[in-house]
C-alpha cells in the first residue's frame, strides 16, 4: 500500500498545524463537529437546486462514540461525504479547505453558513490521536474510501465498506503523558463538557450513547446501569429565536444554564442586529455584584460565537471596562478569525459590535433609571462604584457617556438622586452643586462644615465612597453648575457683610492666630476666622485641590507618596470657646498652646483622621480638667 506525502511536503507546517496553532488540546473536537455540520449543510444546499434530493433534517445528525477498551473516538455524521479525489484535495493538501471552496460557489441563503473556512480544523486531531482515519461514501457515490494517517510522515487511500452516505472520523487516542491525560477525552462526562462547551449551537443533533444508573423493575434499593441515546447539544440558541417566542423565564433559564451567575438578572437585553455586520445578542445585567468583582482573578467579557460555535469564552473586547459588570454572549457569521478559529483576524467587525452593544446598555440603564427606579437603586448600590471609576478612568474620557447614570445620597431627599435630578431644583442664586465627604451617611450630617449651606436651604449630596471626589474632580461641573465641596475655601454663599466681618474679625485676631499656627507648625498651612460654623467650634478646611478625604485615600493606597492637602484649622470667632483662646492669649501663651493642640485634634477626630499622638491628646484633656 503506497503510503502519500502530504502536498505541502512540510513536516514542520503540520507540526505548526498540530503543536502551535491551537491554545487547547479539547478544540479538536470543535472542529471535527464543526466539520461534520458543514457537511451536512452541502446537503442542504445541494437539496436547494437538486429537485432529486430532499432534505428531511430529523434524518441528519452528529454522532460521537467513545470506546474505552479500544482508545477510540468516533465523530460520525450523515453529511455529503466526500470522493477519493475530495478526500485526496480536503485532506491531502493541508490548509485547503472544502468548505470554503464550497461556500465561495455557492450563496448561501436562509441564515445558514458553513463554519469550517481554513482547512486545518482537521489537523487538529493529530493534538490527541496518534492515528486518524476516515471512512466516508459521498452522496450518489456507490464507493467508500478509508483516509488514513500517523501524522507528517504522510497518508494512505484505500477503497472500503460503508453502508450509507457520511464520515466517519475514528481517532487512535495517545497514552497519558505526565503533562498530559489523555484519557479524559474518552470520558463520557469530559465529552459531554466540551459539546456543551463550544458546539452546544450547532443546528444538527449530536448524539452519544449516555449510560445512568436507574432502579431495577421490582427492587428498593439495587441500581442497574442503562444505556441510552441522547442529544447533547442544545441545537437552537435562544439568540436566534423572535423575541416574541420568549419569556422572562426563557432568558433566566439561560442565564443559569450558562453560569453567568447564582443569582438572577436585574435586566436581560435581547440584540438582533443586520447591518454592515450581522450579529445577534443576549445581554444581562446581574442582580447582585460577584463576590471577586475586584479582584485581579475576575475577568470581563462576553462568549463570543462564530455561527453558533464558540470562539472565545471571554472577549474583553466587547466590553468597556466600566459596563465589565454584563454577562452575556455575541454570535456573528460575520467575523473575520484566524487560521485557528480561537482569534480574530481584523478588529473593525468587533469594534462596531463593541461600539453598539455600548450604546445599547447604556440606553438600557437609563431606560431602567427612568422606568424601573427601585431596579436601578438595587442595580448602583451594586455597581455603581464601576461607573464612577468609568467616568475617572482615561483621563475623564467617558465622563459624558456616564455622568448621566449616577446618583448620590440627598441631604434634602433622604435617598440617591441623580445629578439632573439635583440641578433641577437648584435655586436661582445657588451657584454651585454642594458636596460633603465622610465615611457614612450619619457622620457627614454631623459635619460641622455643612453648616451654613445647609442653613441657606441648599442641598448637599454626600460622597461616602472614596472614588467619588476623584470622579467629580475630573467632571468640573454638570449643566454649567461647578462642584464645591462644603470644605473649600470659599463657598460662595457669604454676602459682603459676612466678608468684612470677618476680614475685621481676621485684622484683630491677626496675632492670635499667627501664635496658634506657631504652635501647630507644619501640621496646617493656616488658622483662619471660619464664616461657615454657626454651633460647632472648629474645624479643618483645605486649600488647593487635595482635599483631606482625597489625603486619606491616596495615603491609603499601596504606593503611599505620603501626600498632604493644605489644611486649615477655622475658629469660631462666635463660640465661647474663642473668649478662653483669647484670655489664654494674654495671659497664659502655655494655655494657649495647649488649648490649640486641643482644638485641632478634635477637628482631626470629626473628620474620621487619626490624631498623630493619643497618649499626649490624654494628658492635655487630664491637664484641662485638672
Amino acid at each position: 500500500m503506497e503510503t502519500k506525502q502530504f502536498k505541502a511536503e512540510s513536516k514542520r507546517i503540520l507540526d505548526m498545524m498540530i503543536h502551535s496553532i491551537y491554545t487547547h488540546h479539547e478544540i479538536f473536537l470543535r472542529e471535527l463537529i464543526s466539520n461534520a455540520s458543514d457537511a451536512i449543510d452541502k446537503i442542504y444546499y445541494k437539496a436547494l437546486t437538486d429537485d432529486s434530493l430532499t432534505f428531511d433534517k430529523d434524518q441528519y445528525y452528529i454522532k460521537v462514540v467513545a470506546d474505552k477498551d479500544n482508545r477510540t473516538l468516533k465523530i460520525i455524521d450523515t453529511g455529503v461525504g466526500m470522493t477519493r479525489e475530495e478526500l485526496e484535495n480536503n485532506l491531502g493538501t493541508i490548509a485547503k479547505s472544502g468548505s470554503l471552496a464550497f461556500k465561495n460557489e455557492n450563496e448561501l441563503k436562509d441564515g445558514y453558513d458553513i463554519i469550517g473556512q481554513f482547512g486545518v480544523g482537521f489537523y487538529s486531531a493529530f493534538m490527541v490521536a496518534d492515528v486518524v482515519t476516515v471512512i466516508s461514501k459521498a452522496l450518489g457515490s456507490e464507493e467508500a474510501y478509508k483516509w488514513e494517517s500517523k501524522g507528517a510522515e504522510g497518508y494512505t487511500i484505500t477503497p472500503c465498506e460503508k453502508d450509507s452516505v457520511g464520515t466517519e472520523v475514528i481517532l487512535k487516542i495517545k497514552e497519558n503523558t505526565e503533562d498530559e491525560k489523555y484519557d479524559e477525552y474518552l470520558e463520557e462526562y469530559h465529552l459531554k463538557e466540551i459539546i456543551k462547551k463550544y458546539s452546544d449551537f450547532i443546528r444538527y443533533p449530536i448524539k452519544m450513547d449516555v449510560t445512568t444508573s436507574k432502579l431495577k423493575e421490582g427492587s428498593e434499593s439495587e441500581y442497574e446501569e442503562v444505556t441510552s441515546e441522547q442529544v447533547i447539544n442544545s441545537m437552537v440558541p435562544i439568540w436566534r429565536k423572535n423575541k416574541n417566542e420568549l419569556t422572562q423565564e426563557d432568558y433566566d433559564n439561560f442565564y443559569a444554564e450558562k453560569r453567568y451567575g447564582f443569582d438572577k438578572p436585574l435586566k436581560s437585553i435581547h440584540i438582533k442586529v443586520d447591518g454592515a455586520v450581522r450579529y445577534n445578542a443576549i445581554l444581562y445585567i446581574p442582580e447582585k455584584i460577584p463576590f471577586d468583582y475586584y479582584s485581579p482573578e475576575y475577568e470581563k467579557g462576553l462568549e463570543l460565537y462564530s455561527s453558533g460555535v464558540l470562539i472565545m469564552n471571554k472577549c474583553a473586547d466587547l466590553l468597556p471596562d466600566y459596563f465589565s459588570f454584563v454577562k452575556g454572549m455575541v454570535d456573528s457569521e460575520d467575523l473575520s478569525l484566524n487560521i485557528s478559529r480561537e482569534m480574530l483576524q481584523h478588529d473593525r467587525q468587533l469594534k462596531l459590535i463593541a461600539k453598539n452593544i455600548n450604546k445599547k446598555i447604556k440606553s438600557e440603564l437609563q431606560s431602567l433609571l427612568k422606568n424601573e427606579r427601585d431596579k436601578y437603586v438595587e442595580f448602583y448600590k451594586s455597581f455603581g462604584r464601576q461607573l464612577k471609576f468609568g467616568v475617572y478612568s482615561d483621563f475623564g474620557m467617558h465622563k459624558e457617556e456616564l455622568q448621566d447614570l449616577l446618583m448620590f445620597y440627598s441631604s434634602k431627599e433622604k435617598k440617591l438622586v441623580t445629578l439632573e435630578e439635583y440641578v433641577s431644583r437648584m435655586p436661582e442664586e445657588q451657584k454651585y452643586i454642594y458636596y460633603a465627604v465622610g465615611e457614612t451617611n450619619e457622620r457627614i450630617e454631623k459635619l460641622p462644615q455643612t453648616e451654613l449651606v445647609a442653613d441657606k436651604g441648599y442641598e448637599i449630596l454626600y460622597f461616602t465612597e472614596d472614588i467619588d471626589e476623584f470622579a467629580i474632580k475630573v467632571i468640573m461641573n454638570y449643566k454649567d453648575k461647578e462642584f464645591k465641596s462644603v470644605s473649600s475655601g470659599d463657598l460662595g454663599i457669604e454676602g459682603d457683610d459676612t466678608v468684612k466681618e470677618t476680614a475685621a474679625e481676621e485684622a484683630e485676631n491677626k496675632e492670635l492666630f499667627e501664635a496658634m499656627k506657631a504652635a501647630l507648625g507644619d501640621k496646617v498651612k493656616a488658622v483662619r476666622v471660619s464664616k461657615r460654623l454657626k454651633s460647632h467650634p472648629v474645624c479643618l478646611t483645605a486649600d488647593g485641590d487635595v482635599s483631606i478625604e482625597m489625603e486619606k485615600v491616596l495615603n491609603a493606597m499601596p504606593n503611599n507618596q505620603n501626600i498632604k492637602a493644605d489644611k486649615v484649622l477655622e475658629i469660631n470667632v462666635n463660640h465661647s470657646v474663642f473668649q478662653s483662646l483669647k484670655d489664654a492669649f494674654a495671659n497664659d501663651k502655655e494655655k494657649l498652646a495647649l488649648y490649640t493642640s486641643l482644638l485641632y485634634n478634635q477637628a482631626l477626630l470629626i473628620e474620621g483622621l487619626p490624631i498623630e499622638d493619643p497618649v499626649e491628646f490624654t494628658n492635655n484633656i487630664c491637664k484641662v480638667m485638672v
